[in-house]
């Protein structure tokens, strides 16, 4: 088929949390964006759907919490996990924000809520069933991006190019990046169970030895996540699933009686968890955010909102410079420096956990001691310690991009 153009003043490739905001809000600010998202929709089952204090309190800046919050959705202000015979309590009540919980909310639906947004602004290009497959080329600079479409390949020439196309993306293969993996013990296994209201409505987790799961409530149903140590999913197959269900049952006896509720390995999603970072994030006319930066553990289900507020320092950063046609590698740079520290924090408390609390558990065979992290964070006062690391983040980003007149 033969190949079509079109120009903007930047691409972005992937419609996930980063791209989706990043487009709402360039094209909010004037900027003419094209965003492209490779699937007809954004329904993709056990996708991350944890919507953090600190994503909440950007939709009140933008003046669409009351709108946002009418979304199907749960709360979550606290959080319990049972390490061993230690209760810890993650606590998001006291956070100086105006939600202190996070908010449960399929992605699917956050993401329809952004491309509504965006599709206010005449600068707003959202092309569905549209891949990113590759870059242009003019000499050592990006000038746009490649893509694969029903009707045909598309060029698309922009000022900028953005990839958030994920932790497996193409976009920073084709620009030769280099990764640094920074490892994970586990894999998770996603599946859902039935629930009840006299389950009692708080999340919860549980560490024991050989074996770690977590059950969030998503009002109906319980979204259930399973680790298990890396690579072994052939091993929990081998062992079937009556011994799977087993284990969800002696795990959470308060739904037991629902382990048959795992009625074949099609209700069980494995997700192959992984840690990494760019070195660097940007080339002229390229700029990498979003887990197409940073891979992030599941722990916290902070991924979602460090890619929202990597968008968010992207567009304050960018806005004005893309307007004028002035963004420099300087700029590209200064996302990055302001992004990275926020990462590396976030990676080192996440791989903290993985190395002194998760890691030995699945590594464990006879009884779980509790590690002393988990003893001190028994302390009333220290509770609040990972409530903000996992509610605010490290450095909170504030949408400081204007607001032209919608023109749709």
């Amino acid at each position: 088929m033969p190949e079509t153009s079109l120009t903007a003043k930047c691409a972005i490739a992937g419609g996930g949390p980063a791209g989706m905001m990043l487009g709402f809000l360039l094209a909010r600010a004037g900027v003419a964006v094209a965003v492209l998202e490779k699937h007809a929709d954004f329904f993709r089952d056990f996708r991350g759907d944890t919507v953090h204090p600190s994503t909440l309190e950007l939709m009140y800046e933008l003046g669409l919490l009351e709108e946002f919050l009418r979304l199907p959705h749960s709360k979550v202000s606290h959080l319990t996990m049972q390490v061993g015979g230690a209760n810890v309590t993650v606590d998001f009540s006291r956070l100086p924000t105006h939600c202190k919980f996070v908010a449960l909310m399929p992605q699917w639906d956050f993401l329809d809520f952004l491309a509504r947004q965006g599709k206010r602004y005449a600068g707003f290009d959202l092309r569905m069933r549209t891949e990113a497959v590759d870059l242009i080329r003019d000499g050592d600079r990006i000038a746009g991006v490649r893509a694969k479409t029903p009707d045909g390949e598309l060029a698309i020439r922009a000022d900028l190019t953005v990839a958030c196309d994920g932790r497996h993306s193409t976009l920073r293969e084709r620009a030769g990046f280099h990764v640094d993996n920074l490892g994970a013990p586990m894999d998770v296994l996603w599946f859902r169970l039935s629930r009840k209201e006299s389950d009692g409505d708080e999340t919860v987790g549980r560490i024991e030895a050989g074996r770690m799961m977590v059950m969030l409530n998503r009002t109906d149903y319980w979204q259930c996540a399973y680790l298990i140590p890396k690579g072994g999913i052939d091993a929990v197959k081998r062992a079937g699933l009556p011994a799977l269900r087993a284990a969800v049952a002696e795990m959470s006896p308060v739904i037991g009686d629902r382990a048959e509720e795992i009625a074949s390995w099609d209700d069980v999603k494995l997700l192959t968890v992984a840690v990494d970072r760019l070195r660097r994030w940007y080339r002229p006319g390229l700029l990498c955010i979003g887990d197409a930066a940073h891979a992030m553990s599941p722990i916290g289900g902070v991924g979602i909102n460090l890619a929202v507020q990597d968008a968010v320092a992207a567009a304050d950063t960018l806005a004005k410079p893309l307007l004028e046609q002035a963004v420099t590698t300087d700029l590209l740079d200064v996302i990055q420096r302001r992004r990275l520290w926020p990462a590396r924090i976030v990676q080192a408390a996440q791989l903290t956990l993985q190395s002194r609390v998760i890691g030995p558990a699945l590594a464990s065979r006879g009884r779980l001691q509790p590690p002393l992290v988990a003893r001190l964070m028994q302390w009333p006062l220290l509770r609040r310690i990972p409530g903000r690391l996992f509610g605010l983040g490290i450095r909170m980003e504030h949408v400081r991009t204007p607001e032209i007149a919608p023109g749709v």
